[in-house]
């Protein structure tokens, strides 16, 4: 049986006026994730995750944020095309396991919507996704509510 790991991670600054995605759904918040996508670390990271268990290099190389295409878009429509780039290689994915870290909003009451959202994108049970958030204790940018991060590790299996 072969099988690979991968790991994502990313990080947005946080502004105001913007919507604040994450996992797939909007979180109420005054402050969004800025990008130029919508901005969702937890997608982005997981994704970077998954491309690089297949050595098909990061989220920028297949979406760059100079396409105009990519301008908005949600981050759901980038994590569809990624897993149809590893099932094309015939890679299975086994599990997921993710991190958000961030002060502010409290973001564990969303976990499950974000479950079920991602993992009906990625056609998967819910049981192989985890989604855990964390604060960073007020220190460094994620600390000063500055910005978010996302990190992601994933386990694939060739079909």
């Amino acid at each position: 049986m072969k099988i690979r790991t991968g790991f994502g991670y990313d990080v947005h600054r946080l502004e105001e006026g913007r919507e604040f995605w994450l996992g797939g759904v909007v979180i109420p918040y005054e402050k969004g994730a800025l990008g130029h996508s919508d901005a969702d670390v937890l997608i982005h990271a997981i994704c970077d995750a998954l491309l690089g268990a297949v050595n098909k290099r990061d989220i920028g190389f297949h979406f760059p944020d100079t396409d105009p295409r990519f301008k908005n878009v949600d981050s759901k429509i980038l994590l569809e095309e990624v897993v149809k780039i590893i099932r094309n290689d015939q890679w299975k994915i086994c599990n997921i396991d993710s991190t958000i870290c961030l002060e502010k909003p409290k973001v564990n009451p969303f976990i499950p919507e974000m479950k079920k959202t991602m993992t009906k994108v990625m056609k998967i049970d819910e049981e192989e996704l985890s989604i855990k958030a964390t604060t960073s204790e007020k220190m460094g940018f994620v600390g000063k509510e500055e910005g978010i991060t996302a990190y992601a590790v994933v386990l694939l299996m060739k079909e």
